[in-house]
């Protein structure tokens, strides 16, 4: 039986929190940021957790489930 290889971009996108939820950055935020405002910027900067929609995708990538 071969291995289960993770995805290589996967494993370095998505981080696993202590409690077993998969945390993202968010998009939007690597250039043409001279238009957007502070406060955007700001936000862009937090991490947020993957949304159940794309859960499951996440998890298979990651082989965690």
């Amino acid at each position: 039986m071969p291995k289960v290889k993770t995805h290589s971009r996967a494993k370095k996108t998505f981080k696993v929190t202590a409690t077993g939820k998969i945390k993202r950055f968010r998009a939007y935020k690597s250039h043409l940021l001279t238009k957007k405002a502070k406060t955007r910027k700001r936000r862009l900067r937090q991490s947020v957790l993957v949304d159940s929609a794309n859960l499951n995708m996440v998890r298979r990538l990651l082989c965690l489930k």
